[in-house]
């Protein structure tokens, strides 16, 4: 499946007193990778939700690989290795953009839910446009 890339610069508020990226953080960038990926493909998240249509996540895995600094920017690397019936796995790719060194590899399973909270199933276009 398609990558999407994107480049996200980080500031002193990304870091700890260090100034290495504070840990949860990653899972911001993932989040705004993940939307950028599917507005890129036609299903943005905000048309979604009006439509009663949202993705929680379900489960969430980082292998930090070496330290992001304040300063630096990060490539974030979007792609969907999976769709079944209710859910998507996302995984990511984080690299130094000056250097490719990579910092964390991730993946995380959004779950398509109604309104209500319950499980649905994704609609046929919606997964079509993610492929």
């Amino acid at each position: 499946m398609a990558k999407h890339r994107m480049e996200i610069k980080l500031y002193y508020e990304d870091t700890d007193c260090g100034g290495v990226v504070y840990y949860a953080n990653y899972l911001r960038y993932m989040e705004r990778a993940r939307t950028e990926y599917m507005a890129d493909r036609g299903a943005p998240v905000k048309a979604l939700m009006d439509q009663g249509i949202l993705f929680l996540i379900a489960r969430a895995e980082i292998d930090y690989r070496t330290s992001a600094r304040y300063g630096d920017t990060i490539v974030v690397e979007t792609w969907i290795s999976e769709i079944t019936a209710a859910s998507i796995m996302f995984e990511h790719t984080m690299t130094e953009k000056t250097s490719g060194r990579l910092i964390a590899d991730c993946k995380a399973k959004a779950v398509c839910v109604g309104a209500d909270g319950r499980p649905k199933r994704i609609p046929n276009e919606i997964a079509d446009k993610l492929r």
